[in-house]
């Protein structure tokens, strides 16, 4: 920090912008975040990234400022940026404020779990970026899919119950409840939390896993990895006397193409969908720049 303390004292320009109005060098501190600068055709600007930044494969090899939830101002400024963009969960708030004193922009997108959150958080970052344009096309291809996606979803008649359970490094599995990402993303799919009792996550109980009565175990491939595979899963005592253990029944998906809330929304959705949903059809979607492994 005394050397932080000291470049600033010493008024050496961490934050200078290469094109008076236009950012030019932008750390972006969000998955979903350096996904939307990515598909607005940003990618060359990224001076660094988070370690939740991990789509597309391209920009984890970029200077990394660490955990969104645990930034240093050191870190930010020593990449230079003269536009730092972060989820709502980004943080320390002190850690920004002293990003902002060294005269960078700080853009934090606002919370939410919809597709309306994310047509705003595109519309925000393509102003931040001077790519209006570009923001515009990507809206309207973005609400498209939703729009198809949505449309077969409404016709679905049943709403499986479904079990999210995460793993997060080596600590206990936790299982979501309401106000998650997972949470909306299983509603806005056509299926129904099977655990609806509290917020957020809580350790994962098997008792409460076997009353919750789940149709369908909901997992990432993060944590099926972290777990040692999917194979054991459903076989545990917890699961075997649900439905889902008696039919079988294991969803798994990368975490952050699940739980995002990036311009990826509407194939993750679309493909929650046709896995909740197995008897029905779905409305195959475009494939589209943004959804492409880069």
């Amino acid at each position: 920090m005394m050397r932080f303390a000291l470049l600033v004292a010493a008024g050496i320009a961490l934050a200078t912008p290469t094109l008076a109005g236009t950012p030019q060098r932008i750390v972006s501190a969000g998955g979903s975040t350096t996904e939307i600068v990515v598909a607005l055709g940003a990618r060359e600007l990224l001076v660094g990234v988070d370690t939740t930044s991990l789509y597309p494969a391209a920009v984890t090899r970029l200077p990394n400022v660490g955990y969104v939830r645990q930034l240093s101002a050191e870190g930010l400024l020593s990449l230079r940026p003269d536009l730092v963009l972060t989820g709502s969960e980004a943080g320390p708030e002190a850690a920004l404020d002293q990003a902002r004193a060294a005269g960078v922009e700080i853009v934090t997108l606002s919370d939410g779990y919809t597709a309306k959150s994310v047509a705003a958080h595109i519309e925000t970052v393509g102003r931040a970026l001077g790519r209006e344009a570009e923001a515009a096309r990507l809206t309207e291809a973005f609400e498209t899919d939703i729009a198809t996606v949505e449309a077969d979803i409404a016709r679905v008649e049943t709403k499986p119950r479904v079990l999210f359970i995460l793993q997060t490094g080596r600590g206990a599995s936790m299982v979501s409840g309401t106000g998650t990402a997972a949470h909306a993303m299983i509603a806005l799919a056509g299926g129904e939390n099977a655990i609806a009792e509290y917020g957020g996550y809580k350790p994962f109980s098997p008792e409460a896993a076997t009353l919750a009565a789940p149709d369908v175990i909901l997992m990432t491939d993060q944590t099926v990895d972290a777990i040692g595979g999917g194979d054991g899963v459903l076989p545990e005592a917890a699961f075997a006397a649900t439905p889902a253990g008696r039919d079988g029944r294991l969803v798994t998906m990368d975490a952050l193409y699940l739980a995002g809330f990036g311009p990826r929304l509407a194939h993750a959705l679309h493909d929650l969908a046709v896995k909740l949903h197995p008897a029905r059809a779905f409305t195959p979607l475009p494939e589209r720049e943004w959804t492409k492994a880069q």
